[in-house]
C-alpha cells in the first residue's frame, strides 16, 4: 500500500510542477497595468479558458499531493 501511495505522489507532485509552469505569471507594475488593458481590449477570451482550467487543475493536484503525502506519512508509520 505504501508503494501505491509513493507513486501516486509521485504522479501529483510532476502533474502539479507541470500545471503550475503552463500558467501565465500575473503582471505587476506599469507594465502590466498597460498590457493588461491591451489585452482586455483585444478580448482573449480563449487565454482566460485555459487559464481557469489551468487554475482547477492546480487544485486536483494540490490537494491530490496533500492526501497522498499524508497517506504516506501514515502508512510509513504503522509499517503497512
Amino acid at each position: 500500500m505504501a508503494l501505491a501511495a509513493k507513486i501516486l505522489l509521485v504522479i501529483a507532485s510532476i502533474g502539479l510542477i507541470i500545471v503550475v509552469l503552463l500558467q501565465s505569471g500575473k503582471s505587476a507594475g506599469l507594465s502590466g497595468a498597460i498590457g493588461g488593458g491591451a489585452e482586455q481590449l483585444m478580448g482573449k477570451q480563449k487565454a482566460r479558458g485555459i487559464d481557469a482550467l489551468l487554475g482547477k487543475l492546480t487544485v486536483v493536484f494540490a490537494v491530490g499531493f496533500m492526501i497522498f503525502a499524508i497517506l504516506l506519512g501514515y502508512f510509513l508509520k504503522t509499517g503497512a
